[in-house]
């Protein structure tokens, strides 16, 4: 799977704002002390624009901007043959076609190294009133693995919305039992209760996730 292949399964804008904060407070309950967590969501992450973001602590991340100009992400896979730092930039084609309107995601300093240099190897974009999401026009290199620039790997629980693809991920990732009835919960975008907090993690409560929630922009229940 490449951005391609991405772009055509990603849902509209307000649908996946909507997924990336349910990914963000799944994670919050489950890892509430942070240095493992995987998805974040930043309801205020600057004046006008809102972020999700993904790490998987190994050198791998995602960005998603959303603001009234659409939705521009970005992503990076340390092991891809696309890796900036493998061919003296990004990949062409990656860049060249992202709109004027998000340069300056482009050039955003969290999504650069210390030298400035976009740190990617896979972007997408979504203007408003887009009926599609675009990606530039890439020769990829044949990397065997039919994912060259990361893309299927790195957004896998975006393309795959459904509970059960989260409560796999996650009984794998934090090594721990995920009910499917609280993800389904959560994903329903209605606000947390105490009860869904409980069946996921009943080591804290509601209240714990006070600064969590105000960050990702969700209601309590």
């Amino acid at each position: 799977m490449t951005v391609i292949d991405v772009a055509r399964r990603l849902p509209g804008a307000a649908v996946l704002r909507e997924h990336c904060r349910a990914l963000a407070v799944l994670d919050a309950v489950l890892d509430p002390d942070g240095p493992d967590r995987h998805h974040s969501f930043a309801d205020h992450w600057s004046e006008r624009e809102s972020s999700a973001s993904m790490t998987n602590g190994s050198g791998d991340e995602y960005s998603v901007v959303f603001s009234s100009a659409g939705v521009y992400i970005r992503g990076f896979d340390h092991e891809s043959p696309m890796s900036p730092y493998a061919n003296d930039g990004p990949w062409p084609g990656v860049l060249d076609e992202v709109p004027e309107v998000f340069r300056g995601c482009v050039e955003e300093p969290a999504f650069c190294d210390e030298d400035g240099m976009p740190v990617v190897t896979v972007c997408l974009w979504r203007e408003a009133g887009d009926d599609a999401w675009r990606a530039g026009s890439i020769d990829f290199p044949d990397s065997g693995t039919g994912d060259p620039d990361g893309a299927g790997r790195l957004f896998q629980l975006l393309v795959d919305r459904s509970p059960e693809a989260y409560q796999r991920w996650a009984e794998d990732y934090y090594e721990v039992p995920v009910p499917l009835e609280a993800v389904r919960h959560v994903y329903s975008s209605r606000p947390l209760t105490e009860e869904v907090v409980t069946l996921l993690n009943p080591d804290i409560t509601l209240a714990d996730l006070t600064k969590d929630l105000a960050e990702i922009g969700l209601p309590r229940g």
